[in-house]
Protein backbone atom coordinates (compact mmCIF):
# COMPACT_ATOMS: atom_id res chain seq x y z
CA UNK A 1 0.00 0.00 0.00
CA UNK A 2 0.89 3.75 -0.66
CA UNK A 3 3.67 2.70 -2.85
CA UNK A 4 4.61 6.14 -3.59
CA UNK A 5 5.20 7.17 0.33
CA UNK A 6 8.78 5.51 0.76
CA UNK A 7 12.18 7.08 0.44
CA UNK A 8 12.70 3.69 -2.36
CA UNK A 9 10.39 5.22 -5.17
CA UNK A 10 11.11 8.96 -4.46
CA UNK A 11 15.12 7.99 -4.77
CA UNK A 12 14.26 5.64 -7.81
CA UNK A 13 12.40 8.39 -9.70
CA UNK A 14 14.86 11.40 -8.71
CA UNK A 15 17.82 8.49 -10.15
CA UNK A 16 15.60 8.08 -13.42
CA UNK A 17 14.39 11.74 -13.59
CA UNK A 18 18.84 12.58 -13.48
CA UNK A 19 19.31 10.20 -16.31
CA UNK A 20 16.75 11.74 -18.53
CA UNK A 21 17.43 14.99 -18.27
CA UNK A 22 21.24 14.78 -18.53
CA UNK A 23 20.19 13.21 -21.63
CA UNK A 24 17.92 16.11 -23.03
CA UNK A 25 18.63 18.61 -25.89
CA UNK A 26 22.07 19.43 -28.30
CA UNK A 27 24.37 19.56 -25.15
CA UNK A 28 22.86 15.76 -23.62
CA UNK A 29 25.14 14.13 -22.02
CA UNK A 30 25.67 10.66 -23.32
CA UNK A 31 24.56 7.07 -22.01
CA UNK A 32 27.08 4.11 -21.94
CA UNK A 33 24.45 1.01 -22.11
CA UNK A 34 25.38 -2.63 -21.60
CA UNK A 35 23.92 -5.80 -19.57
CA UNK A 36 26.80 -6.43 -17.43
CA UNK A 37 27.89 -9.83 -18.76
CA UNK A 38 29.07 -8.58 -22.11
CA UNK A 39 27.18 -8.36 -25.33
CA UNK A 40 26.05 -5.30 -27.14
CA UNK A 41 26.88 -1.95 -26.27
CA UNK A 42 24.89 1.04 -26.54
CA UNK A 43 25.92 4.91 -26.88
CA UNK A 44 23.24 7.38 -26.88
CA UNK A 45 21.23 10.12 -25.61
CA UNK A 46 18.09 8.95 -27.99
CA UNK A 47 14.62 8.12 -25.57
CA UNK A 48 13.91 5.18 -28.36
CA UNK A 49 17.22 3.52 -27.62
CA UNK A 50 17.61 4.51 -23.70
CA UNK A 51 14.19 3.17 -22.70
CA UNK A 52 14.49 0.07 -24.83
CA UNK A 53 17.67 -1.03 -22.44
CA UNK A 54 17.22 0.23 -19.50
CA UNK A 55 16.21 -2.13 -16.95
CA UNK A 56 13.52 -0.24 -14.90
CA UNK A 57 12.58 -2.67 -11.37
CA UNK A 58 10.23 -0.41 -9.83
CA UNK A 59 6.41 -1.43 -10.54
CA UNK A 60 5.39 2.30 -10.80
CA UNK A 61 8.13 3.89 -12.55
CA UNK A 62 7.83 0.90 -15.43
CA UNK A 63 3.92 2.27 -16.07
CA UNK A 64 5.76 5.77 -16.38
CA UNK A 65 8.47 3.79 -19.09
CA UNK A 66 5.49 2.17 -20.50
CA UNK A 67 3.83 5.18 -21.10
CA UNK A 68 6.40 6.97 -23.07
CA UNK A 69 7.63 3.87 -25.01
CA UNK A 70 3.94 4.05 -26.44
CA UNK A 71 4.27 7.60 -27.34
CA UNK A 72 7.45 7.70 -29.23
CA UNK A 73 6.59 4.37 -31.07
CA UNK A 74 3.60 6.74 -31.96
CA UNK A 75 4.95 10.04 -32.68
CA UNK A 76 9.36 9.39 -32.70
CA UNK A 77 10.01 12.23 -31.46
CA UNK A 78 9.11 14.37 -28.21
CA UNK A 79 10.29 11.15 -25.79
CA UNK A 80 12.82 12.75 -23.02
CA UNK A 81 10.41 15.31 -23.12
CA UNK A 82 7.44 13.27 -22.07
CA UNK A 83 9.61 11.67 -19.55
CA UNK A 84 11.13 15.06 -18.34
CA UNK A 85 7.75 16.39 -17.61
CA UNK A 86 6.14 13.55 -16.09
CA UNK A 87 8.82 13.22 -13.94
CA UNK A 88 8.93 16.77 -12.66
CA UNK A 89 5.09 17.18 -12.25
CA UNK A 90 5.20 13.87 -9.93
CA UNK A 91 7.49 15.05 -7.55
CA UNK A 92 6.01 18.44 -7.71
CA UNK A 93 2.24 17.56 -7.27
CA UNK A 94 3.80 14.74 -4.64
CA UNK A 95 4.91 17.71 -2.74
CA UNK A 96 1.77 19.62 -2.36
CA UNK A 97 -0.41 19.05 0.68
CA UNK A 98 -3.47 18.59 -1.59
CA UNK A 99 -5.73 15.35 -2.32
CA UNK A 100 -4.75 13.59 -5.26
CA UNK A 101 -7.91 13.55 -6.47
CA UNK A 102 -8.43 17.68 -6.40
CA UNK A 103 -4.56 17.62 -7.86
CA UNK A 104 -5.70 15.59 -10.62
CA UNK A 105 -8.95 17.97 -11.60
CA UNK A 106 -7.23 20.41 -11.25
CA UNK A 107 -4.43 19.87 -13.65
CA UNK A 108 -6.94 18.33 -16.21
CA UNK A 109 -8.40 21.74 -16.41
CA UNK A 110 -4.82 23.14 -16.92
CA UNK A 111 -3.95 20.75 -19.39
CA UNK A 112 -7.40 21.78 -21.23
CA UNK A 113 -6.07 25.21 -20.61
CA UNK A 114 -2.98 24.67 -22.79
CA UNK A 115 -4.64 22.32 -25.29
CA UNK A 116 -6.78 25.13 -26.27
CA UNK A 117 -3.96 27.92 -26.03
CA UNK A 118 -2.08 25.82 -28.49
CA UNK A 119 -5.02 25.09 -30.79
CA UNK A 120 -6.09 28.57 -31.70
CA UNK A 121 -4.69 31.47 -33.87
CA UNK A 122 -3.82 33.64 -30.71
CA UNK A 123 -1.11 30.82 -29.64
CA UNK A 124 2.06 32.38 -29.47
CA UNK A 125 4.71 29.70 -29.48
CA UNK A 126 3.20 27.87 -32.67
CA UNK A 127 4.58 28.53 -35.98
CA UNK A 128 2.55 27.59 -39.31
CA UNK A 129 4.26 25.37 -41.83
CA UNK A 130 4.42 26.39 -45.29
CA UNK A 131 4.94 23.89 -47.79
CA UNK A 132 5.56 26.00 -50.63
CA UNK A 133 8.56 27.41 -49.10
CA UNK A 134 11.23 24.73 -47.46
CA UNK A 135 12.78 27.37 -44.81
CA UNK A 136 10.53 25.81 -42.07
CA UNK A 137 10.95 21.95 -42.92
CA UNK A 138 14.48 22.52 -43.06
CA UNK A 139 14.25 24.07 -39.59
CA UNK A 140 12.30 20.80 -38.29
CA UNK A 141 14.60 18.36 -39.82
CA UNK A 142 17.79 20.14 -38.56
CA UNK A 143 16.35 20.46 -35.05
CA UNK A 144 16.36 16.81 -35.06
CA UNK A 145 19.46 16.49 -35.99
CA UNK A 146 21.46 18.65 -33.64
CA UNK A 147 19.31 17.57 -30.70
CA UNK A 148 20.97 13.95 -30.88
CA UNK A 149 24.77 14.34 -30.13
CA UNK A 150 25.87 10.86 -30.15
CA UNK A 151 25.44 11.71 -34.14
CA UNK A 152 28.68 13.33 -34.14
CA UNK A 153 27.72 15.70 -36.54
CA UNK A 154 29.75 18.76 -37.34
CA UNK A 155 27.90 21.84 -39.09
CA UNK A 156 28.02 20.78 -42.90
CA UNK A 157 27.00 17.46 -42.03
CA UNK A 158 23.80 18.26 -40.41
CA UNK A 159 23.20 21.03 -43.33
CA UNK A 160 24.20 18.19 -45.51
CA UNK A 161 21.73 15.50 -44.18
CA UNK A 162 19.36 18.09 -43.66
CA UNK A 163 18.54 18.42 -46.87
CA UNK A 164 18.59 15.16 -47.98
CA UNK A 165 16.38 13.74 -45.36
CA UNK A 166 13.71 17.06 -46.54
CA UNK A 167 14.55 15.97 -50.52
CA UNK A 168 13.87 11.80 -49.81
CA UNK A 169 10.91 12.97 -48.01
CA UNK A 170 10.09 15.26 -51.31
CA UNK A 171 10.27 12.01 -53.12
CA UNK A 172 7.92 9.99 -51.17
CA UNK A 173 5.09 12.33 -51.89
CA UNK A 174 3.29 11.04 -55.31
CA UNK A 175 2.83 12.97 -58.25
CA UNK A 176 -0.41 12.15 -59.29
CA UNK A 177 -2.94 12.31 -55.79
CA UNK A 178 -6.64 10.62 -56.27
CA UNK A 179 -8.81 10.26 -53.42
CA UNK A 180 -6.88 8.92 -51.14
CA UNK A 181 -3.35 10.21 -50.74
CA UNK A 182 -0.59 7.34 -49.19
CA UNK A 183 3.23 8.23 -48.97
CA UNK A 184 5.55 6.45 -50.42
CA UNK A 185 9.00 5.04 -48.54
CA UNK A 186 12.51 6.24 -47.54
CA UNK A 187 14.68 2.75 -47.81
CA UNK A 188 17.94 3.56 -45.71
CA UNK A 189 21.15 1.82 -46.80
CA UNK A 190 23.81 1.52 -44.71
CA UNK A 191 27.50 2.63 -45.71
CA UNK A 192 29.36 2.52 -42.19
CA UNK A 193 33.02 3.75 -41.87
CA UNK A 194 32.16 6.42 -44.01
CA UNK A 195 32.19 10.35 -44.44
CA UNK A 196 28.75 11.76 -43.42
CA UNK A 197 29.33 13.72 -46.51
CA UNK A 198 29.00 11.05 -48.76
CA UNK A 199 25.39 10.09 -47.83
CA UNK A 200 22.97 10.70 -50.85
CA UNK A 201 19.70 10.15 -51.94
CA UNK A 202 18.51 8.42 -54.90
CA UNK A 203 15.21 7.96 -56.70
CA UNK A 204 13.93 4.23 -56.60
CA UNK A 205 15.66 1.20 -54.57
CA UNK A 206 18.82 0.16 -54.30
CA UNK A 207 19.87 -3.71 -54.04
CA UNK A 208 22.97 -5.05 -52.64
CA UNK A 209 24.45 -7.47 -55.19
CA UNK A 210 28.17 -8.38 -54.42
CA UNK A 211 28.52 -10.85 -57.14
CA UNK A 212 28.01 -7.73 -59.89
CA UNK A 213 31.12 -5.83 -61.44
CA UNK A 214 31.57 -2.51 -62.17
CA UNK A 215 33.96 -3.54 -65.37
CA UNK A 216 31.82 -5.73 -66.71
CA UNK A 217 27.80 -4.26 -66.22
CA UNK A 218 24.58 -5.90 -67.25
CA UNK A 219 22.64 -4.65 -70.07
CA UNK A 220 19.20 -4.98 -69.65
CA UNK A 221 16.37 -5.84 -72.44
CA UNK A 222 13.73 -3.39 -73.04
CA UNK A 223 10.43 -4.43 -74.15
CA UNK A 224 9.34 -2.57 -77.74
CA UNK A 225 7.12 0.56 -75.55
CA UNK A 226 11.05 1.10 -73.98
CA UNK A 227 9.98 -0.30 -70.76
CA UNK A 228 11.93 -2.80 -68.52
CA UNK A 229 9.76 -5.62 -67.38
CA UNK A 230 10.28 -7.01 -63.59
CA UNK A 231 9.41 -10.30 -62.23
CA UNK A 232 8.70 -9.77 -58.21
CA UNK A 233 9.50 -13.36 -56.16
CA UNK A 234 8.49 -14.05 -52.13
CA UNK A 235 9.28 -17.75 -52.23
CA UNK A 236 12.66 -19.29 -52.68
CA UNK A 237 13.65 -20.37 -56.19
CA UNK A 238 16.59 -22.74 -54.57
CA UNK A 239 15.51 -25.97 -55.55
CA UNK A 240 15.18 -26.86 -52.23
CA UNK A 241 11.30 -26.21 -52.05
CA UNK A 242 10.51 -29.69 -49.80
CA UNK A 243 11.48 -29.57 -46.18
CA UNK A 244 10.10 -32.51 -43.64
CA UNK A 245 8.70 -29.73 -41.33
CA UNK A 246 5.64 -29.02 -44.35
CA UNK A 247 4.95 -33.31 -44.21
CA UNK A 248 4.88 -35.75 -46.09
CA UNK A 249 6.03 -36.00 -50.22
CA UNK A 250 4.65 -39.04 -51.46
CA UNK A 251 7.09 -39.27 -54.83
CA UNK A 252 6.68 -42.21 -57.70
CA UNK A 253 9.39 -44.50 -57.63
CA UNK A 254 12.60 -43.01 -59.77
CA UNK A 255 12.39 -39.78 -59.39
CA UNK A 256 14.31 -37.72 -57.85
CA UNK A 257 13.00 -34.46 -55.76
CA UNK A 258 15.85 -31.96 -56.75
CA UNK A 259 15.98 -32.79 -60.04
CA UNK A 260 12.53 -32.25 -61.00
CA UNK A 261 12.37 -28.93 -58.29
CA UNK A 262 15.21 -27.57 -60.74
CA UNK A 263 13.35 -28.77 -63.90
CA UNK A 264 10.22 -26.71 -62.94
CA UNK A 265 12.71 -23.44 -62.17
CA UNK A 266 14.07 -23.65 -64.82
CA UNK A 267 10.65 -23.98 -66.74
CA UNK A 268 9.64 -20.94 -64.93
CA UNK A 269 12.91 -19.71 -66.28
CA UNK A 270 11.98 -20.27 -69.89
CA UNK A 271 8.71 -18.70 -69.27
CA UNK A 272 10.10 -15.26 -67.99
CA UNK A 273 12.39 -15.33 -70.99
CA UNK A 274 9.25 -16.30 -73.34
CA UNK A 275 7.29 -13.37 -71.58
CA UNK A 276 10.26 -10.96 -72.14
CA UNK A 277 11.17 -10.03 -68.63
CA UNK A 278 14.57 -8.27 -68.08
CA UNK A 279 14.88 -8.51 -64.40
CA UNK A 280 14.05 -11.24 -61.82
CA UNK A 281 13.92 -9.98 -58.20
CA UNK A 282 14.22 -13.09 -55.49
CA UNK A 283 13.61 -12.25 -51.76
CA UNK A 284 15.36 -15.36 -50.96
CA UNK A 285 17.94 -17.59 -52.96
CA UNK A 286 17.77 -18.42 -56.87
CA UNK A 287 19.47 -22.10 -57.72
CA UNK A 288 22.82 -21.38 -59.43
CA UNK A 289 21.29 -23.21 -62.82
CA UNK A 290 18.70 -20.74 -62.93
CA UNK A 291 20.57 -18.27 -62.52
CA UNK A 292 23.03 -19.51 -65.09
CA UNK A 293 19.89 -19.66 -67.78
CA UNK A 294 18.73 -16.31 -67.18
CA UNK A 295 22.17 -14.55 -67.27
CA UNK A 296 22.86 -16.74 -70.80
CA UNK A 297 19.25 -15.32 -71.92
CA UNK A 298 20.06 -11.76 -71.20
CA UNK A 299 18.01 -11.78 -68.12
CA UNK A 300 19.46 -9.88 -64.65
CA UNK A 301 18.52 -11.81 -61.67
CA UNK A 302 18.95 -10.63 -58.11
CA UNK A 303 18.36 -12.74 -55.66
CA UNK A 304 18.46 -12.33 -51.36
CA UNK A 305 16.69 -8.98 -51.77
CA UNK A 306 15.20 -9.51 -48.14
CA UNK A 307 11.47 -9.34 -46.88
CA UNK A 308 12.13 -5.63 -46.01
CA UNK A 309 12.03 -4.42 -49.79
CA UNK A 310 9.35 -6.55 -51.22
CA UNK A 311 7.06 -3.88 -50.26
CA UNK A 312 8.14 -0.88 -51.82
CA UNK A 313 9.74 -2.96 -54.77
CA UNK A 314 5.69 -4.21 -55.48
CA UNK A 315 4.67 -0.59 -54.64
CA UNK A 316 7.20 1.50 -57.27
CA UNK A 317 7.16 -1.48 -59.89
CA UNK A 318 3.77 -2.68 -59.64
CA UNK A 319 4.52 -6.08 -59.92
CA UNK A 320 2.36 -8.63 -57.36
CA UNK A 321 4.98 -10.74 -55.12
CA UNK A 322 4.91 -14.19 -56.91
CA UNK A 323 5.05 -16.76 -53.83
CA UNK A 324 5.11 -20.26 -56.02
CA UNK A 325 6.91 -21.49 -59.10
CA UNK A 326 4.25 -23.82 -60.29
CA UNK A 327 1.80 -21.15 -61.32
CA UNK A 328 2.89 -17.88 -63.24
CA UNK A 329 0.92 -15.14 -64.54
CA UNK A 330 1.80 -12.56 -66.39
CA UNK A 331 -0.63 -10.14 -64.63
CA UNK A 332 1.90 -9.52 -61.52
CA UNK A 333 4.78 -8.18 -63.56
CA UNK A 334 6.06 -4.76 -63.06
CA UNK A 335 8.19 -2.00 -64.88
CA UNK A 336 10.79 -0.51 -64.49
CA UNK A 337 12.38 3.10 -65.89
CA UNK A 338 15.84 2.66 -65.84
CA UNK A 339 18.54 0.22 -64.14
CA UNK A 340 22.00 1.22 -62.86
CA UNK A 341 25.09 -0.11 -60.90
CA UNK A 342 26.03 1.81 -58.11
CA UNK A 343 28.90 1.42 -55.88
CA UNK A 344 29.57 3.36 -52.55
CA UNK A 345 32.72 2.21 -50.64
CA UNK A 346 33.42 -1.50 -51.15
CA UNK A 347 29.42 -2.06 -51.70
CA UNK A 348 27.96 -2.93 -55.32
CA UNK A 349 24.07 -2.36 -55.75
CA UNK A 350 21.90 -2.11 -58.92
CA UNK A 351 19.88 0.74 -58.73
CA UNK A 352 16.08 -0.29 -59.86
CA UNK A 353 14.64 3.21 -61.48
CA UNK A 354 11.28 3.56 -61.11
CA UNK A 355 8.52 5.46 -63.64
CA UNK A 356 7.38 7.34 -60.76
CA UNK A 357 9.38 8.26 -58.02
CA UNK A 358 7.31 7.26 -54.60
CA UNK A 359 10.15 5.24 -53.11
CA UNK A 360 13.59 6.21 -52.91
CA UNK A 361 16.62 4.91 -51.73
CA UNK A 362 18.94 7.27 -48.69
CA UNK A 363 22.67 6.18 -48.66
CA UNK A 364 23.41 7.02 -45.08
CA UNK A 365 27.17 7.44 -44.36
CA UNK A 366 28.74 7.72 -40.94
CA UNK A 367 32.30 7.29 -39.09
CA UNK A 368 31.60 4.22 -36.97
CA UNK A 369 28.72 1.72 -36.03
CA UNK A 370 28.11 3.88 -32.95
CA UNK A 371 27.73 6.86 -34.40
CA UNK A 372 25.86 5.48 -37.39
CA UNK A 373 23.21 3.51 -35.31
CA UNK A 374 22.07 6.85 -33.36
CA UNK A 375 22.23 8.44 -36.91
CA UNK A 376 19.69 6.08 -38.17
CA UNK A 377 17.30 6.27 -35.38
CA UNK A 378 17.80 10.33 -36.02
CA UNK A 379 16.96 10.37 -39.69
CA UNK A 380 13.99 7.99 -39.37
CA UNK A 381 12.67 10.05 -36.76
CA UNK A 382 13.21 13.19 -38.72
CA UNK A 383 11.19 11.38 -41.82
CA UNK A 384 7.97 10.99 -39.34
CA UNK A 385 8.27 14.32 -37.88
CA UNK A 386 7.58 15.61 -41.76
CA UNK A 387 4.94 13.20 -42.35
CA UNK A 388 2.73 14.48 -38.99
CA UNK A 389 3.41 17.83 -40.36
CA UNK A 390 1.82 17.05 -43.81
CA UNK A 391 -1.66 15.91 -41.45
CA UNK A 392 -1.40 18.99 -39.35
CA UNK A 393 1.19 21.85 -40.91
CA UNK A 394 2.05 23.51 -37.59
CA UNK A 395 5.47 23.62 -35.20
CA UNK A 396 6.73 24.86 -32.20
CA UNK A 397 8.73 27.07 -30.57
CA UNK A 398 12.11 24.78 -28.90
CA UNK A 399 15.06 25.59 -27.60
CA UNK A 400 12.13 25.46 -24.03
CA UNK A 401 10.58 28.58 -25.35
CA UNK A 402 7.42 26.43 -25.71
CA UNK A 403 7.72 25.71 -21.83
CA UNK A 404 8.47 28.79 -20.26
CA UNK A 405 5.93 30.77 -22.42
CA UNK A 406 3.04 28.22 -21.84
CA UNK A 407 4.20 28.79 -17.76
CA UNK A 408 3.55 32.09 -18.20
CA UNK A 409 0.01 31.97 -20.11
CA UNK A 410 -0.54 29.71 -17.31
CA UNK A 411 0.10 31.56 -14.78
CA UNK A 412 -1.81 34.57 -15.87
CA UNK A 413 -4.27 32.70 -17.13
CA UNK A 414 -4.73 31.36 -13.48
CA UNK A 415 -5.22 34.34 -11.78
CA UNK A 416 -8.49 35.67 -14.11
CA UNK A 417 -10.73 32.71 -13.29
CA UNK A 418 -13.89 33.18 -11.80
CA UNK A 419 -14.94 31.98 -8.56
CA UNK A 420 -17.52 29.75 -10.70
CA UNK A 421 -14.83 28.16 -12.19
CA UNK A 422 -13.22 26.94 -8.71
CA UNK A 423 -16.69 25.86 -7.80
CA UNK A 424 -17.31 23.69 -11.14
CA UNK A 425 -13.63 21.85 -10.54
CA UNK A 426 -14.75 21.33 -7.03
CA UNK A 427 -11.30 23.52 -5.56
CA UNK A 428 -10.46 26.58 -3.74
CA UNK A 429 -8.73 29.18 -5.05
CA UNK A 430 -5.77 28.62 -3.01
CA UNK A 431 -5.78 24.75 -3.98
CA UNK A 432 -5.83 25.40 -7.53
CA UNK A 433 -2.86 28.41 -7.26
CA UNK A 434 -0.59 25.94 -5.83
CA UNK A 435 -1.36 22.75 -8.76
CA UNK A 436 -0.72 25.54 -11.15
CA UNK A 437 2.38 26.95 -9.79
CA UNK A 438 3.74 22.95 -9.83
CA UNK A 439 2.26 22.52 -13.46
CA UNK A 440 4.41 25.68 -14.36
CA UNK A 441 7.23 24.77 -12.72
CA UNK A 442 7.03 21.51 -13.98
CA UNK A 443 7.33 22.78 -17.44
CA UNK A 444 10.29 25.32 -16.63
CA UNK A 445 12.06 22.78 -15.15
CA UNK A 446 11.95 20.66 -19.02
CA UNK A 447 13.26 24.00 -20.08
CA UNK A 448 16.00 24.56 -16.96
CA UNK A 449 17.00 20.52 -18.30
CA UNK A 450 18.44 22.09 -22.07
CA UNK A 451 21.42 24.02 -19.83
CA UNK A 452 23.94 21.24 -18.87
CA UNK A 453 26.25 23.83 -17.69
CA UNK A 454 26.47 25.91 -14.71
CA UNK A 455 25.48 29.27 -16.42
CA UNK A 456 22.04 30.80 -15.88
CA UNK A 457 18.12 30.39 -17.30
CA UNK A 458 15.96 33.61 -17.95
CA UNK A 459 12.88 34.15 -19.31
CA UNK A 460 11.47 37.87 -20.57
CA UNK A 461 8.17 39.02 -18.98
CA UNK A 462 7.26 40.17 -22.37
CA UNK A 463 6.89 37.40 -24.63
CA UNK A 464 8.02 34.56 -21.88
CA UNK A 465 10.72 32.81 -23.95
CA UNK A 466 13.51 30.37 -22.55
CA UNK A 467 17.57 32.57 -22.93
CA UNK A 468 20.65 31.07 -22.17
CA UNK A 469 23.23 32.53 -20.47
CA UNK A 470 26.49 31.48 -20.78
CA UNK A 471 28.56 30.01 -17.77
CA UNK A 472 30.48 32.19 -16.10
CA UNK A 473 28.77 35.02 -15.37
CA UNK A 474 27.37 36.53 -11.53
CA UNK A 475 23.54 36.09 -10.80
CA UNK A 476 23.94 40.08 -10.86
CA UNK A 477 24.73 40.79 -14.00
CA UNK A 478 22.89 43.20 -16.43
CA UNK A 479 21.66 40.23 -18.19
CA UNK A 480 21.01 42.49 -21.32
CA UNK A 481 24.45 42.34 -22.18
CA UNK A 482 24.93 38.41 -21.90
CA UNK A 483 21.99 37.08 -24.40
CA UNK A 484 21.41 37.68 -28.02
CA UNK A 485 19.02 35.06 -29.25
CA UNK A 486 16.00 33.22 -27.26
CA UNK A 487 16.25 29.49 -27.17
CA UNK A 488 14.41 29.36 -30.43
CA UNK A 489 15.72 32.12 -32.07
CA UNK A 490 12.92 33.90 -32.83
CA UNK A 491 13.30 36.74 -30.99
CA UNK A 492 16.51 38.82 -30.75
CA UNK A 493 17.73 41.13 -27.94
CA UNK A 494 16.81 44.55 -29.62
CA UNK A 495 13.85 45.65 -27.29
CA UNK A 496 14.24 47.08 -23.54
CA UNK A 497 13.09 43.33 -21.99
CA UNK A 498 12.65 42.60 -18.69
CA UNK A 499 14.06 39.30 -17.23
CA UNK A 500 13.67 37.10 -14.25
CA UNK A 501 16.07 34.05 -13.08
CA UNK A 502 14.40 30.66 -13.78
CA UNK A 503 14.84 28.26 -11.02
CA UNK A 504 13.07 25.44 -12.32
CA UNK A 505 11.86 23.56 -9.03
CA UNK A 506 12.10 26.58 -6.93
CA UNK A 507 9.87 28.75 -8.53
CA UNK A 508 10.32 31.82 -9.65
CA UNK A 509 8.19 35.36 -9.84
CA UNK A 510 5.06 35.63 -11.17
CA UNK A 511 4.45 37.09 -14.85
CA UNK A 512 1.07 39.12 -14.50
CA UNK A 513 0.20 40.00 -17.67
CA UNK A 514 -0.13 37.16 -20.50
CA UNK A 515 2.72 36.84 -22.90
CA UNK A 516 2.75 38.51 -26.17
CA UNK A 517 3.24 36.76 -29.73
CA UNK A 518 6.81 37.86 -31.49
CA UNK A 519 6.51 40.21 -33.97
CA UNK A 520 8.47 37.57 -36.54
CA UNK A 521 6.82 34.56 -37.22
CA UNK A 522 9.37 32.94 -39.27
CA UNK A 523 13.15 33.30 -39.87
CA UNK A 524 16.29 30.95 -41.24
CA UNK A 525 17.81 28.96 -38.64
CA UNK A 526 14.83 28.73 -35.98
CA UNK A 527 14.72 25.91 -33.76
CA UNK A 528 11.16 24.00 -33.87
CA UNK A 529 9.35 21.22 -32.40
CA UNK A 530 6.88 18.74 -33.85
CA UNK A 531 3.50 20.14 -33.12
CA UNK A 532 1.59 16.90 -32.57
CA UNK A 533 4.41 14.76 -30.81
CA UNK A 534 4.80 17.72 -28.16
CA UNK A 535 1.21 18.15 -28.04
CA UNK A 536 0.89 14.51 -27.26
CA UNK A 537 4.06 14.14 -25.02
CA UNK A 538 2.21 17.23 -23.07
CA UNK A 539 -1.11 15.12 -22.45
CA UNK A 540 0.77 11.88 -22.42
CA UNK A 541 2.87 13.04 -19.44
CA UNK A 542 0.54 15.10 -17.25
CA UNK A 543 -2.48 11.70 -18.00
CA UNK A 544 0.57 9.53 -16.60
CA UNK A 545 1.65 11.02 -13.95
CA UNK A 546 -2.21 11.60 -12.67
CA UNK A 547 -2.34 7.86 -12.70
CA UNK A 548 0.66 6.96 -10.69
CA UNK A 549 -0.42 9.87 -8.22
CA UNK A 550 -3.61 7.79 -8.07
CA UNK A 551 -2.10 4.61 -7.24
CA UNK A 552 -2.77 3.28 -3.72
CA UNK A 553 -1.65 -0.49 -3.95
CA UNK A 554 0.78 -2.53 -5.95
CA UNK A 555 -0.33 -6.11 -6.27
CA UNK A 556 3.00 -7.95 -7.50
CA UNK A 557 3.25 -12.47 -7.77
CA UNK A 558 6.67 -13.06 -5.53
CA UNK A 559 6.36 -16.68 -6.12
Amino acid sequence: SAPLAGDAFSQSLSLLSGIFKSCYGPAGRLKHLHNGVGGYVCTTSQSSALLGRLAVSHPVLRVLTASVQNHVSRFSDGGLFTAVLCCNLIENFKSLYVMPCTVIKISQHLLSLCMDYLRSEACGCRVPVDFSSLETLLCLVRSVLTSKPACMLNKPEVEHLTTLILKAFMFTIPCHVETNAVLGKCVIVPVKGRRVLDSAVLPGLLVETPEIHLAKPPTVQRTCSDTIKVALFCVSMSGDGFSPEEGIVTVHHGICLETAELNQLLNVGKQLVDDEVSIVVCQKVIHPSLKQYLKENGVMAVDRAGLSLMEPLSRMTGAKPIASIHSLSPSCYGSLKDVHIQSFASKHFVHLIPNDTVVCSLVLCNRNETAWDELKRACETAEHVLQLTIKEPLALLGGGCTETHLASYIRHKSRSLSAGSFEDIGCSRTQYQMVADGFCRSLESVACSLNHDVGEILTDTVYGHCWLVPPGFPSVSNWSDLVSKCGCGINGNTENLSWRLLHGQFGSPVTQSCPKEPSVKATNFLTLDCFAAKCSGLQVALETANLILDLSYVIEDQN
